[in-house]
């Protein structure tokens, strides 16, 4: 009869019932305890992103006035892009891709027995950026083979199905 009247363990404290049942039948409180979590990350952007008055002629460039590339970034991109037959700028490494996309154009080019470089850009926001602007190509992996800009995931599949990107690379290697 004892064991009868001992209860289980409990996974909900009694302090998290009230708060999950208020929750429940109160939507306007969750919304309310949302948003209050969301307001130190606000407090921080406002922090550190400066603001623009409205009129300011500079609020409205905003996006195009400011440039990632600068002549620095640029002189180091075409020291690295030309360092390197095969170069691939991707978003984690040869060993541990972290972009499905990255993963395709590695293991294309580990296929084809290829020596290349490889650079994470999501170890440097500046990097990623200016690399946008070097290429003209807004996304990752890019792939650069003899120093000139070849193409994305697509291109560089594209061109490993008909047989061109293998041509490409021998030329490349061979000069």
């Amino acid at each position: 009869m004892a064991l009868r009247s001992i209860k289980p363990p409990s996974l909900i404290t009694p302090a998290a019932a009230a708060v999950s049942s208020s929750i429940v039948n109160k939507p306007q409180s969750f919304r309310f305890a949302v948003n209050n979590l969301h307001q130190p990350i606000y407090i921080i952007r406002s922090i550190l992103t400066p603001r623009l008055k409205p009129s300011s002629p500079a609020a409205k460039f905003r996006c195009s006035a400011s440039s990632a590339l600068t002549p620095q970034l640029r002189d180091t991109l075409e020291k690295l892009v030309n360092s390197e037959k095969v170069v691939l700028f991707m978003k984690g490494t040869r060993d541990f891709p972290m972009c499905g996309f990255s993963n395709t154009v590695v293991q294309i080019l580990k296929n084809l027995n290829v020596p290349f470089e490889d650079v994470n850009i999501l170890e440097n926001e500046m990097l990623r950026q200016g690399l946008k602007e070097y290429s003209s190509w807004p996304t990752f992996p890019q792939l650069y083979i003899g120093g000139e800009f070849f193409g994305g995931c697509d291109i560089t599949l594209e061109a490993f199905q008909s047989g061109e990107l293998q041509e490409v690379v021998e030329r490349a290697i061979c000069s």
